[in-house]
């Protein structure tokens, strides 16, 4: 690990600068791995490094650069475009023919296109530039398919808590900030402090950083850290798979009833900067699909809260999203009316047969005549307001498409309809 100018970020400052200084990622880097073999053959081959931020994608791909003695361009696919690309390449074909490898690496590659990406194709093909792209999202949503079949994906994983407590000794002992001896933690700290980290170096050095730059100079306290954290959004793209991970995460315990799991995984969204209105709108959905008629109100509920945090925005929307989210985790769960549209589809799509004449509307003389609404009885004006009457076409009339649950008020509307249609929903009791 290198000390580097200290008006460095502390992250910069302590990166790796050979393979035995880095932590973590051993099923690639332990003997006999994928990127252990590059190393030690000291010639390399496209590659993409997926994993979540601070997990090492940068630093690898410079020890391959170093240890490889490869001409390196680092470029990012935030500001870089084909022009920058393309001059990287025209120095490859250069150099390939002086012997030498060059490296194009391109951080966050998901973010280029699929015209962007297929201007790096050929020249990877023909080995002008040995390519090393670094993505957080998942490549084969987010590389194009020629660039998959001719790159190899590397996996890389959050770091354990055991790998960013090493991080942690290591930048205490070497970075010329810590390394006097005087600073320490308070009770507790330097665990939280791991555990804030969520598996990403970065964040964790990040934190560090500027828990010392509130504290008094000697100790780091829980307050120092709370101060550090305070404003830091967690990862999490909205466009991408985190996020969708996360939304499943919430939808998940909301349909297995558990109301902590449901808010803070909506907490995690949060702070995460995800739009409010994002997450009162999945809640009037799932309102739908999952309660239904168990909890006829979670819809009310759930409408209200939309348009109350469309009303009033953050912070206060927060404390709606709760009670809507804990409601809708808290409530009897029935999908009947969700299955019961699906599978009514299905026949309509395959059974377009005509409506029953006494089903139809007559407006006029002549539809009268032709027999349009003949033969209707208006439920009314029977006993309990229902009058047994065939209202399916007479070919589908047994099918059943809605099977209510026996949970919450569902259950009285099935031993309703019970009493009312016997033959299609009569069950032993």
């Amino acid at each position: 690990m290198k000390d580097r100018n200290t008006m460095a970020p502390l992250a910069e400052r302590c990166r790796p600068g050979t393979l035995e200084e880095f932590v973590g990622q051993r099923h690639v880097l332990d003997k006999g791995k994928i990127i252990h073999s590059i190393i030690d053959s000291r010639k390399a081959f496209s590659i993409i490094l997926w994993g979540e931020p601070g997990t090492g994608k940068t630093t690898l791909a410079m020890l391959i650069a170093r240890y490889c003695s490869m001409d390196s361009h680092f470029l990012s696919a935030i500001s870089a475009g084909v022009a920058d690309v393309r001059k990287v390449i025209d120095t490859g074909r250069k150099n390939r023919q002086e012997g030498m490898q060059t490296l194009l690496f391109l951080d966050e590659i998901h973010r280029f296109n699929k015209a962007q990406q297929d201007a790096v194709l050929g020249a990877v093909e023909s080995g002008d530039i040995i390519l090393i792209g670094a993505t957080t999202e998942n490549p084969s949503f987010s590389v194009i398919s020629p660039l998959l079949s001719r790159t190899r994906v590397i996996k890389l994983n959050p770091l354990s808590n055991e790998d960013l407590s090493l991080i942690l000794d290591s930048v205490m002992a070497r970075d010329e900030l810590f390394s006097s001896g005087d600073m320490t933690f308070g009770d507790g700290v330097r665990d939280r402090l791991i555990d804030l980290a969520g598996g990403d170096a970065r964040r964790l050095l990040n934190i560090l950083e500027t828990a010392h730059a509130v504290s008094d100079g000697s100790m780091i306290t829980g307050d120092n850290l709370a101060e550090a954290v305070k404003n830091s959004m967690l990862y999490y793209d909205r466009a991408g798979e985190k996020h969708y991970d996360t939304i499943s995460a919430f939808i998940k315990s909301l349909r297995g009833s558990d109301p902590d799991a449901a808010v803070y995984y909506m907490a995690r969204m949060i702070l995460s900067g995800e739009d409010p209105l994002f997450i009162a709108r999945r809640m009037v959905i799932f309102a739908s699909e999952d309660v239904g008629n168990a909890s006829p109100t979670a819809l009310t509920l759930a409408v209200s809260a939309f348009t109350a945090v469309k009303n009033i925005g953050l912070p206060e929307a927060e404390i709606i999203l709760s009670q809507c989210a804990v409601f809708l985790a808290s409530s009897p769960k029935s999908n009947a009316s969700y299955l019961a549209i699906g599978k009514a589809k299905e026949a309509a799509a395959a059974y377009p047969h005509e409506i029953p004449f006494h089903l139809r509307n007559a407006p006029t003389d002549l539809m009268k005549k032709m027999g349009y609404s003949k033969g209707y009885r208006y439920p009314h004006d029977f006993p309990g307001h229902f009058v047994d009457e065939a209202y399916l076409p007479d070919a589908i009339k047994d099918l059943v498409f809605y099977e209510p649950s026996e949970e919450g008020t569902e259950k009285a509307m099935a031993e309703r309809l019970r009493r009312l249609w016997p033959r299609k929903y009569g069950k032993e009791e």
